[in-house]
């Protein structure tokens, strides 16, 4: 006693100080001397060494978060709940005991004391899809840091069995229609011996009871694309760290409490909460530097040389870290994230055939221009290309329709042929589950897609793979006879083939203002079906097109012309109504200043009745009928190659940012460091995620229709 009572005595001595020490209060201070005096006195009288030091022992625990009769949240989509406690079994309390012991001078005895228990918690009602992350006290931890044992709330489900083993058998209510978690034997050290306060993000589907459940997004989506195709080590499924020091190390692909990697975590999520995704769009990035087809030169890059990663290394086409070069910068960062490095590539195709998905690989070129780069504009006057532009921008040395232009010459078929190169299918073998090559030594566009043809191969092979996409600048190239990027994508086509076999579907991914043909607009008359060639070859499954067509011609107000038939923008009927009808389909604005004051141009084709050859959304009818290239604005007698119904339509890419009217423009997306960057017509740039998911809604539903999806012969 006393200790106890000289620590009291000597708080009120400190506490009449004032002031502090060193940081110490006073108060503090005062106690510190008074405990000390009262060890001195219990040492004299109780005897040296006598005393037992206990830790963390705990006479009275407080439960917080459990309330009779409380309502329980009903949860939509994603979100952040508090949970109560419906459930606790018996603290259950172990002692560890050190020192003591005789000999002089003896140690004091501690005992140290931890406890645990079980816990149920209610979350919400259910059904709920999944539990995402757990917080305690605030603090996000690791699911694999606990006994956890989720139910979702189903109408099936039954009893937890650690509290039938705690209460008895046939004595536990099931909780059925609540979701709720079980956490086994919690440990408390790590909370100071205490129940934290638990938080849960949740994910819970549209109700089936709730208008339009059956095309809730989260359940229709069958496909996604992963993005953004860069990042060394971003498609590994093993953890990889950098070191930063003597014994010290960073993990670069753990950035999450799951204790794996972000692509296993992303996938993990993805199973959850897009449960019907039978199909992933792996998209791997090589870097161009130049709008110019005959100066492009395509290679792997690297973000940082000073490390390199302990379990995986980065290597891509047979360049190590030290031999690739590294991305520009800015502000000290790398302006992307590098090439995925092979490996973590095999990894990626590998897991997602492991998980039942099927493999579309779509190698990705990313422009790394940067501001005053001194590189001509092949497409304007200025003295520098573009910041970081569109692929789809590459072309000839001077664009199509500008003075210089070597459009129609054999200038642009070698320009062509300098951009592909010249490696060949026989370059490549696989070793070892490695990619050797022995081809020229160039960075040419046949290296970056034969050398991924090959990556595939290498992991047993893909279901899909795309020979390029969105080059819509480099296959509208006039040469002497026809479009040569065209013939140079057809034998592309043909040794991807001879490295992947049969069994893989081979397409090329066009932009949607691309895949139907080439209207110069040079005031020759000339429609070209350009890349016909291609779509008829024997070596081309699928016809694939990045989809960002208009579907909205949205204004603010009520008085714009889509406001006097339409309630909203929003309107599923609305949207359907201009997948295959509005703005590039029934008319055109023929000039900036007509589409300011809506005055549209109706597409008709009074010479032959084919409107639909003008019409970039009228994609059944390109699909079902012969095609006749005009040439003078003279229709051509003989048709294309095309046979119409030959091949499948995939969309290869669909979307639509999530801003203020998205959907006038479901192309443009805002991004500071790209000059591609910009609005939507007539968008005030504020966010808008209603307006995303109703054009996925609006797309699927309608493709999804029997009569407005016709079937390939193929």
């Amino acid at each position: 006693m006393a200790t106890v009572v000289l620590a009291a005595a000597g708080a009120a001595i400190g506490g009449t100080l004032g002031g502090g020490v060193a940081g110490v209060s006073a108060l503090a201070v005062g106690r510190l001397a008074g405990a000390t005096v009262g060890r001195v006195i219990d040492q004299k009288i109780l005897g040296s060494g006598s005393e037992a030091v206990e830790s963390g022992k705990v006479d009275r625990f407080g439960i917080s978060g459990s309330a009779e009769g409380s309502t329980t949240a009903r949860v939509f989509g994603r979100m952040r709940v508090a949970g109560h406690l419906i459930w606790s079994s018996q603290f259950t309390e172990a002692v560890s005991t050190t020192g003591g012991g005789k000999g002089a001078p003896s140690q004091p005895t501690v005992r140290e004391y931890s406890y645990a228990v079980s816990l149920a918690i209610a979350v919400c009602e259910g059904e709920i899809r999944s539990i995402g992350r757990i917080w305690a006290d605030g603090t996000e931890i690791a699911l694999n840091d606990l006994n956890l044992r989720v139910y979702t709330g189903s109408p099936e489900q039954m009893p937890d069995p650690k509290i039938e083993a705690v209460e008895g058998a046939g004595t536990v209510p099931a909780y059925r229609g609540t979701a709720y978690v079980v956490i086994e034997d919690l440990a408390l050290e790590r909370f100071g011996n205490r129940i934290p306060q638990f938080s849960f993000e949740v994910v819970k589907g549209t109700p089936d009871d709730i208008r339009d459940a059956s095309s809730d997004m989260a359940n229709s989506v069958r496909a996604v694309a992963l993005m953004p195709g860069s990042g060394e080590y971003a498609l590994a499924t093993s953890t990889v760290r950098l070191p930063v020091g003597p014994a010290e190390y960073k993990s670069v692909n753990e950035n999450s409490p799951s204790g794996q990697s972000d692509f296993l975590t992303s996938m993990e999520q993805l199973q959850t909460e897009l449960p019907n995704v039978g199909s992933a769009s792996l998209i791997v990035s090589w870097f161009g530097d130049d709008l110019r087809a005959a100066e492009f030169d395509l290679r792997p890059k690297v973000e940082q040389k000073l490390s390199d990663g302990d379990s995986m290394k980065w290597e891509v086409a047979g360049l190590s870290r030290n031999e690739a070069e590294e991305l520009a910068q800015v502000q000290g960062r790398a302006v992307y994230g590098g090439t995925p490095c092979d490996a973590s590539v095999v990894e990626a195709i590998t897991h997602l055939k492991e998980t039942g998905k099927d493999v579309v690989f779509y190698p990705f070129i990313l422009m790394e221009q940067m501001e005053g780069n001194g590189l001509p504009d092949p497409w304007s006057e200025a003295a520098n290309q573009p910041k970081l532009p569109w692929r789809g921008r590459i072309t000839q040395s001077v664009a199509h329709g500008r003075v210089g232009s070597p459009s129609g010459t054999a200038l642009a078929d070698q320009e062509v042929a300098a951009f592909f190169g010249t490696a060949s299918a026989s370059d490549f073998a696989v070793q070892n589950g490695l990619v050797a090559y022995a081809g020229p030594d160039e960075w040419r566009y046949r290296r970056f897609i034969l050398h991924n043809a090959a990556l595939c191969a290498s992991a047993g092979g893909v279901d899909a793979f795309c020979i390029g996409s969105e080059m819509r600048g480099l296959t509208q190239i006039l040469g002497v006879n026809g479009f040569p990027a065209v013939q140079e994508l057809r034998a592309v086509a043909a040794d991807v083939r001879q490295i992947l076999g049969p069994d893989t579907k081979i397409g090329y991914a066009a932009d949607w203002s691309e895949y139907f043909g080439f209207h110069p607009q040079d005031g020759t008359g000339d429609i070209y079906f350009h890349l016909d060639p291609l779509w008829a070859d024997e070596n081309i499954d699928f016809i694939g097109i990045d989809n960002y067509m208009p579907l909205s011609d949205w204004r603010d107000g009520k008085g714009h012309l889509d406001a006097q038939q339409w309630p909203s923008i929003y309107d599923l009927g609305y949207l359907s109504g201009n997948i295959e009808g509005g703005e590039g389909y029934e008319w055109y604005y023929h000039s900036d200043e007509a589409q300011d004051a809506q005055i549209r141009t109706a597409i008709s084709d009074g010479d032959h009745n084919e409107p639909w050859v003008f019409r970039y959304k009228d994609i059944r009818n390109w699909w079902s009928n012969e095609h006749h290239q005009r040439i003078g604005g003279v229709r051509q007698k003989v048709a294309t190659d095309w046979l119409p119904g030959s091949k499948p339509i995939w969309f290869t890419e669909i979307g639509c940012a999530a801003v203020d009217k998205g959907t006038n423009q479901p192309n443009k997306f805002l991004d500071p460091k790209s000059s591609e960057s910009s609005l939507p017509h007539f968008s005030n740039g504020g966010r808008d995620a209603f307006i995303q998911q109703r054009y996925l809604q609006a797309m699927q539903n309608y493709w999804s229709l029997d009569e407005n999806n016709p079937k390939s012969e193929e």
